[in-house]
């Protein structure tokens, strides 16, 4: 049965969302801060392969996570809702490991590229932030069956979640195949 009324989140979910969106802020503002970049940092070591992969794979399970909710197949939707999550969190750890290697790799390009790059590349920073809270509030008030706050988060965690997959994935192909 769909609530029909709005509750708010508990306390504890508010405090620990919070929590881990606090730490995660941090991991990567420290990497970005502090990581240093060695030599031959533009060849895609295995882990900036396996990261993009992983933004790919979880884009694919957001696109199949929608289609099927759409379709009223919610078991379905929660199985590739979770499993876009773990893809993220898989990201985000692969993510952590491979800037304590590497750094933060310059982009090369030039002219209209490097437009273009950054064009991606600046809402794609912006944007991964706020994914952490809004995503685990979503899958929050999905787990625990507040469909209505789920419904209204979702409408706006989904387009922004995919954004920041499918960027992550072209800012790899031009950070390394360009």
């Amino acid at each position: 049965m769909i609530e029909q009324t709005a509750r708010p989140d508990s306390a504890t979910a508010r405090w620990v969302i919070g929590l881990l969106t606090a730490l995660v802020l941090l991991a990567v503002l420290l990497l970005m801060s502090f990581a240093a970049r060695p030599p031959g940092a533009h060849v895609p070591s295995a882990l900036a392969t396996l990261n993009a992969t992983l933004n790919a794979a979880c884009a694919v399970c957001l696109l199949t996570g929608f289609m099927l909710v759409k379709r009223r197949r919610l078991a379905a939707h929660r199985v590739c809702m979770l499993i876009a999550f773990s893809f993220s969190s898989l990201f985000l750890i692969t993510y952590v490991l491979h800037h304590l290697q590497v750094g933060s790799v310059p982009f090369r390009g030039e002219g209209a590229w490097r437009g273009i790059y950054f064009a991606i590349l600046i809402p794609h920073i912006v944007l991964a932030a706020p994914i952490v809270p809004l995503a685990l509030f979503t899958l929050y008030r999905g787990w625990t069956g507040r469909l209505v706050q789920h419904k209204r988060i979702a409408r706006w965690t989904l387009p922004l979640w995919l954004y920041v997959s499918v960027s992550g994935v072209l800012v790899y192909a031009m950070l390394y195949h360009l």
